[in-house]
């Protein structure tokens, strides 16, 4: 497959390659109209050219991206790693990142450009998404898409039936950032006791440290956090090990994820 390197692209061309237009005039009109954005800049010449590595193209505020060979792994996510690049500080921190696991099993291009699909925090584990597909990482987190998640949650306490019932529900959660306090009620959620501090959590959305904090609302504590699965994609169907991963083809994420 061609690759794009330093070559520019007329607008036109990048737009018809990217498959989301089914004719040329589409393409067209979509530019006459404003609806092409390129960094962030409406574009309305057709003959515009670009460097696509460069300059991302938005339809409507939607990522557009070329048909490439992308690369997306599912991984055991281990206890102790962040889903981000390690700044100055926690490097001396001795904090280690999930992109660390990948270093000596990609080449360096494809680890350069590797991006988490959502984030787990430090201390929780499983599922995780890896990709080089950053239409992959909007669609599975884009709240309007409603993607679900599944989790295993350890509790501190004995998890009441007014408690599940207040997750089933949904729960007022209040969080402070400098000083500002905002509030937002969590979506009706799936919730299943398996045992009496063991639950099992299904939510469509993805709020910083969500889960933890629809317990704290509910006068409980999260103690260990477990992601089992995303819509139809269920971690123990490939047999990984903590920090383990195997390679997932688009397709089979679309059947998993996107189909239901």
């Amino acid at each position: 497959m061609q690759t794009v390197g330093k070559m520019k692209l007329r607008l036109h061309q990048f737009l018809s390659k990217t498959g989301h237009f089914s004719s040329k005039r589409d393409v067209k009109q979509a530019i006459w109209d404003g609806d092409i954005t390129v960094k962030g800049s409406v574009i309305k010449d057709i003959s515009f050219q670009f460097n696509p590595r460069t300059k991302p193209v938005e339809y409507r505020g939607q990522l557009l991206e070329l048909p490439n060979d992308h690369t997306t792994f599912l991984l055991n996510k281990p206890v102790g790693y962040i889903c981000s690049r390690l700044s100055q500080q926690e490097r001396s921190l001795n904090k280690r990142s999930v992109f660390e696991l990948f270093v000596d099993s990609v080449d360096p291009s494809t680890y350069d450009r590797l991006l988490t699909v959502g984030r787990l925090d430090e201390a929780t584990t499983g599922l995780l998404l890896v990709t080089t597909d950053g239409t992959l990482v909007h669609d599975i987190t884009s709240p309007e898409r409603e993607i679900r998640k599944t989790y295993e949650v350890v509790t501190r306490d004995e998890v009441s039936s007014k408690q599940l019932k207040s997750l089933q529900q949904g729960v007022e959660i209040h969080v402070e950032d400098s000083g500002v306090v905002t509030s937002y009620t969590s979506r009706p959620a799936v919730a299943r006791r398996v045992e009496s501090d063991l639950l099992q959590l299904t939510i469509s959305e993805g709020k910083k440290r969500q889960v933890r904090r629809m317990l704290e609302a509910v006068g409980n504590e999260v103690i260990h956090l477990h992601r089992l699965g995303i819509e139809s994609l269920i971690l123990s169907d490939f047999e990984l090990g903590d920090g383990e991963f195997c390679p997932m083809k688009k397709q089979e994420i679309s059947d998993l994820v996107f189909q239901h």
